[in-house]
C-alpha cells in the first residue's frame, strides 16, 4: 500500500486517482477549484469530467496543495503540459523526500523544448532517477468503466517503476514498466499530433486507407524524433508507442482526433475548441513545440510539419493532404 496524491482532477486525474483507490492505496486528489472539489466530496462523482463514474471511498479531496502531498509515496501530477513548470515550481517545497513523482501529461514544453519529466527536475529540483512516466493507450472513460487496458510505467530507476506498478495494479488495468523515459515520453506527446492529422483526415471524409497510412507514416517519423533523442527504438512498437497510437488517432473519445475532425470539416479553431468542452487539444500546442524539436534534431516529419502548418500558419486542411500525397517519391 502507498500514500498517493493526485495533483490535478481532470478527466484523466481524476480516473488514475479512482485505479490507485480501486488497487487499495488512500488517495488526496487536489482540485484547483473550491466548487468541484465540494461536488466531488459530497456526490463522489466528478461532475465536470467524469459525470458518469462513482468514485470508491477510499478517495479524498481538497484544495490544499500541503494537505494533498502532506506524506505521499507517490506524487501524480495531472496538470496540462504546458502550465506543469509553474504548478511544479509551487509545489516543489512540498513535495515529501523520498516520493516518486509520476509525471501523466504528453507534451514538451513550448519555449524550452523540454520533455515534461525534464520540466519536473528542473521546475521542482528533484532527482531525475525520482521521476517516472505513465503512457498508454489509456482512454480515461474506458478506463474509469474497468475496461480491461495496460498502461506503462518509464522510470530510470526500475525500483520505483516496480513501485508504482504495484501500487496501480488492478483487476481491469495492466501496468508494465520501463527504463525508457525518453521514448515513452516522445511517443505520448506525438501520437497526439498524429491524431489531430487523422481527425482532420477522417473530418474530409476519407476511409481506412488514409487513417493507416497516417498512422504507419506517423510511428515511423516518431521513431525516427525518439531514436535520434536516444531513445529504445523498440520503446516505439510497444504500448506507449504504437499501443497509444493507435487508441488516440481511431478513438472519438479522443479529443485530439475530435479536435481534429472539427477541422478537417472545415472548422476554425475557435470551432474546434467549443466542440471539445472548451479545451485546446494537447497536439495543438504540442505540433509547435514538437516540429522545433525536431528540426532541432534534424528530424523530417512531416505529417507534424503538415499539422503545425493547419494549426499556427492557418494552412487549409484540403492544402495539407495535398502536401503529403505531392512528397518525393522514395523507398519505405
Amino acid at each position: 500500500m502507498a500514500h498517493v496524491a493526485v495533483m490535478g482532477a481532470g478527466s484523466w486525474g481524476t480516473t488514475l486517482a479512482k485505479v490507485f483507490a480501486d488497487a487499495g492505496n488512500p488517495v488526496r486528489l487536489w482540485a484547483r477549484r473550491a466548487e468541484l472539489a465540494h461536488t466531488i466530496e459530497t456526490t463522489r462523482r466528478n461532475a465536470d469530467y467524469l459525470p458518469d463514474f462513482e468514485l470508491p471511498e477510499g478517495l479524498s479531496v481538497t484544495t490544499d496543495a500541503s494537505a494533498a502531498l502532506r506524506g505521499a509515496d507517490i506524487v501524480v501530477l495531472g496538470v496540462p503540459s504546458q502550465s506543469l513548470r509553474a504548478n511544479v515550481a509551487a509545489w516543489a517545497p512540498l513535495l515529501p523526500a523520498d516520493s516518486t513523482v509520476v509525471t501523466i501529461s504528453k507534451g514538451v514544453e513550448t519555449g524550452t523544448l523540454k520533455r515534461m519529466s525534464e520540466v519536473v527536475v528542473d521546475a521542482a529540483g528533484v532527482e531525475p532517477e525520482r521521476v517516472a512516466v505513465l503512457s498508454g493507450p489509456n482512454l480515461a472513460k474506458e478506463i474509469a468503466a474497468q475496461q480491461p487496458a495496460a498502461t506503462v510505467i518509464a522510470c530510470s530507476d526500475e525500483a520505483r517503476a516496480v513501485a508504482v506498478q504495484e501500487a496501480v495494479q488492478t483487476d481491469y488495468l495492466r501496468p508494465y514498466t520501463n527504463t525508457d523515459v525518453v521514448g515513452v515520453e516522445i511517443g505520448g506527446a506525438c501520437k497526439n499530433v498524429i491524431a489531430l492529422a487523422c481527425g482532420m483526415a477522417s473530418g474530409r471524409g476519407l476511409g481506412n486507407n488514409t487513417m493507416a497510412t497516417l498512422i504507419t507514416r506517423g510511428l515511423a517519423e516518431i521513431t525516427r524524433l525518439g531514436v535520434a533523442l536516444g531513445a529504445d527504438q523498440r520503446t516505439f512498437a510497444g504500448l506507449a508507442g504504437l499501443g497509444d497510437l493507435v487508441a488516440t488517432c481511431s478513438s472519438t473519445l479522443s479529443r485530439n482526433r475530435t479536435f481534429g475532425y472539427r477541422l478537417g470539416q472545415g472548422g476554425t479553431l475557435a470551432e474546434a475548441t467549443a466542440a471539445t468542452n472548451g479545451q485546446v487539444a494537447e497536439g495543438v500546442k504540442s505540433s509547435d513545440s514538437i516540429f522545433r524539436l525536431a528540426q532541432q534534431a534534424g528530424v523530417e516529419m512531416p505529417i507534424t510539419q503538415a499539422v503545425y502548418g493547419v494549426c499556427h500558419r492557418d494552412v487549409p486542411v484540403a492544402d495539407m493532404v495535398v502536401a503529403l500525397m505531392g512528397r518525393t517519391t522514395k523507398p519505405e
